[in-house]
């Protein structure tokens, strides 16, 4: 398996994990910061902006699994995605809390 499968899938996993708290926030109904917000990644964005963004990282997760020949049988392909995933998922989780005052 080439060495670009792997990383392809670690991307994967980080825009799955990326996906989640704006498909939540925007489904609740809930602002939440995005790239499209004013400042940028700090400024509180509406809901359907935050569906709209959660959808567009989903379509991107989507695009690199597939060409990576993800499969949750391969197991270091699906290790690659998960550390991607609980990467990502944790450094959001840290990002978040200071600018999130609920």
């Amino acid at each position: 398996m080439p060495w670009y499968d792997y990383l392809l899938c670690f991307f994967g996993g980080v825009f799955t994990a990326n996906f989640v708290p704006h498909f939540v926030r925007g489904i609740t109904g809930t602002p939440f910061p995005t790239p499209f917000a004013k400042p940028p990644g700090r400024g509180m964005s509406p809901p359907t902006l935050n569906i709209l963004w959660a959808l567009a990282n989903l379509i991107v997760a989507y695009l690199l699994f597939l060409d990576s020949g993800f499969s949750l049988f391969d197991w270091p392909l699906a290790l690659a995605a998960f550390i991607g995933f609980a990467l990502a998922a944790t450094m959001l989780s840290r990002a978040f809390v200071h600018k999130l005052g609920d």
